[in-house]
């Protein structure tokens, strides 16, 4: 493997992945592409390409003009938003030349709508979910989110309904959730499923800080292990994804899967669970071991800057 494409890259998660390879497989060249040319993208990188949006006509072309023009190997979508909009040249590529959680966790976990309807039909146990457009909901305090995309912000707790009545007029493509208790229970599972079927998963508690996990420790939880696991295989992933959900009084409850790489990539991976490696190394063909991860390690997000 010579050349690697990472997109969007002007974003944390995308720093992160190029941080990794750049570290581990230094003889790789990066390019980076993103829409905006506002950010520091370009540091991670070896070369930085401009494309348009993903929601534009010419964003498409422009990938594959890119891939072959650079003669790339394998390219790693970032966001929801790319994923979706490549999701039907994905099987075209092939497994080996797209880094990616496999076609049906993208497809579920990029609606969190189906995302809950799915994890029901596979008896996965989890919160009540209702879309905005059929109807208000009866219990409360629930929340409002986002139908589509991924992170922590806009969503709204919701307290009453004429609270929702007003939000589901305002945010016509969103979703109302059970409110999953407690709050200080929630965790981020990084969940890796190798070609022979081996599923490995990362449970860290998590504070969030700006809408990203700030704080991270990590813990052991056989329920949540055998959950992720029933996913990993239930929704066939290829390689990594992540699950978000809280520990409640009657176990795990799932709310939400990224279909990617997360913004915790860079800490899991400090950790010892290196799905960006194992990622590229299957891709190559080569054997994959997880390793033990210790319980109990806290993590944390730092910052950095520079003058360009």
């Amino acid at each position: 493997m010579k050349t690697i494409v990472i997109t969007g890259i002007g974003g944390d998660i995308a720093q992160g992945v190029a941080t990794i390879i750049r570290e581990q497989r230094p003889e790789i060249r990066l390019i980076g592409v993103d829409m905006n040319l506002q950010h520091g993208g370009y540091l991670f990188v070896d070369d930085f390409i401009q494309v348009p949006s993903s929601n534009s006509s010419k964003y498409i072309q422009k990938i594959k003009d890119i891939l072959l023009s650079e003669s790339v190997d394998t390219i790693i979508p970032m966001s929801e938003p790319e994923l979706e909009v490549m999701y039907p040249y994905i099987s075209k590529l092939g497994e080996t030349h797209c880094i990616c959680a496999g076609e049906r966790v993208i497809s579920v976990g990029i609606d969190k709508l189906l995302t809950i309807n799915v994890l029901k039909e596979i008896g996965i146990p989890v919160p009540w979910t209702l879309s905005v457009s059929d109807g208000l909901p009866s219990d409360f305090p629930c929340i409002l989110k986002n139908r589509y995309g991924s992170g922590s912000r806009n969503i709204y707790v919701v307290e009453d309904v004429i609270e929702a009545e007003y939000l589901s007029l305002k945010y016509p493509d969103t979703i109302f959730q059970e409110m999953l208790e407690p709050a200080d229970q929630e965790i981020t599972c990084a969940v890796y499923r190798r070609r022979d079927g081996n599923v490995a998963s990362l449970l860290m508690l998590r504070r969030l800080i700006g809408g990203y996990t700030g704080w991270a420790k990590v813990i052991e939880d056989e329920a949540t292990f055998l959950m992720c696991e029933s996913i990993a295989k239930g929704l066939d992933l290829y390689g990594s994804m992540n699950i978000q959900l809280r520990i409640t009084e009657q176990g795990p409850r799932v709310f939400e899967i990224n279909p990617r790489f997360s913004s915790t990539v860079l800490m899991r991976h400090i950790l010892g669970f290196s799905d960006v490696l194992w990622s590229l190394d299957e891709s190559e063909g080569k054997l994959v071991s997880f390793p033990k991860i210790i319980t109990n390690q806290i993590i944390v997000r730092t910052q950095s800057a520079k003058i360009c």
